[in-house]
């Protein structure tokens, strides 16, 4: 179920269905509507859409992807923005709920969707984002109120304008302090007041005993592989497994292949993902990277910005991303590979 933003042409993404944002009468138009028909094949595609059409803003269908990569094209008619006061946001909505509810039907994998109605419709973009991710989100959490829960999708959000992303303000701030200064200090010690900023804002940083050690502990064996680590640290916390995978935007068979697998190591990404899920304080989280034969650097700069939400405690993994996304750095979590 990983849900992951990215910068990319979507008629080149290798996915079982891309999203085509389209008009209601389903015709060829320009951006990227237009480019979605060229790369499928424009006469190909539209005589297919001539059948289908008209649909109703807010609903989806879907059609082969011909020359695409993709399997199939699901398109969706967004709303044309008129000042939010005329429902626009849940006709957004309902664009996104509707194009996964016909991947799910016709057996897809992966999507991948651009940012629905932030074009020519109007719609601004970091409000269009938000509509976005809260309703993939709500989809592969199960919070539609479908009759299935079968929502392990690996979906793509394609953004190709950073600013659609609001890491601004204090956060983009605190952020940019962090890194400074840890430039600053180096691998050598911690940066200046990162001890303070730790406990900031109720973190039990310091206060919470350490799971990770209170685990070893038991185990008292450091040469257990990760993943029989991993394994005891879930149950050392009382959460399940479906639990942590979910919060590490992690899909079910990527952590089937580390369950099952007592030699497999993932890779960075998904161990810190992992520690993240499990809410870890930031020395084990550096813990449980070694038992990957991985660590945490002060010269790598998506290293840094994930000690900094840590040390704040704040561990939700999206948020992490979009900070991540932000600074140009690859997102936490992932599919099964």
């Amino acid at each position: 179920m990983p849900f992951t933003i990215i910068r990319e042409d979507i008629t080149k993404v290798r996915v079982d269905a891309i999203v085509n944002a389209a008009n209601t009468r389903l015709l060829a138009g320009g951006g990227v509507c237009g480019a979605i028909f060229r790369a499928a094949g424009a006469a190909h595609l539209q005589a297919v859409c001539d059948e289908l059409a008209p649909i109703k803003t807010g609903e989806a269908v879907a059609t082969p992807g011909f020359a695409l990569p993709a399997k199939f094209v699901i398109h969706t008619a967004g709303p044309v923005y008129e000042g939010g006061g005329s429902g626009e946001e849940a006709l957004l909505r309902s664009s996104y709920i509707n194009s996964l509810r016909v991947a799910r039907k016709n057996g897809c994998a992966s999507i991948a969707f651009p940012l629905i109605s932030s074009g020519i419709y109007g719609y601004p973009k970091t409000e269009a984002f938000r509509v976005a991710s809260n309703a993939i989100l709500d989809f592969l959490n199960d919070r539609v109120g479908d009759d299935t829960s079968d929502s392990d999708m690996d979906v793509m959000l394609i953004v190709l304008d950073k600013d659609a992303i609001s890491v601004t303000g204090e956060r983009l701030s605190g952020i940019q302090k962090f890194i400074d200064d840890c430039h600053t200090a180096g691998d050598a010690g911690r940066p200046s007041g990162a001890a303070k900023r730790g406990s900031e804002n109720g973190s039990a940083q310091v206060a919470e005993p350490s799971a990770l050690a209170k685990l070893e502990s038991l185990a008292n064996n450091l040469n257990e592989t990760f993943s029989v680590v991993l394994i005891k640290l879930i149950g050392a916390k009382g959460m399940t497994e479906a639990d942590v995978y979910r919060r590490a935007n992690i899909d079910r068979r990527h952590f089937s292949k580390i369950r099952s697998n007592a030699s497999y190591v993932p890779d960075k990404s998904a161990v810190i993902a992992l520690a993240v899920a499990l809410k870890l304080p930031i020395n084990d989280v550096r813990t449980l990277l070694a038992h990957a034969g991985y660590a945490l650097s002060r010269y790598v700069l998506s290293d840094i910005i994930v000690e900094y939400f840590v040390t704040k405690g704040k561990y939700d993994i999206f948020e992490i991303n979009e900070a991540l996304f932000h600074f140009d750095q690859l997102p936490l979590g992932g599919a099964a590979v």
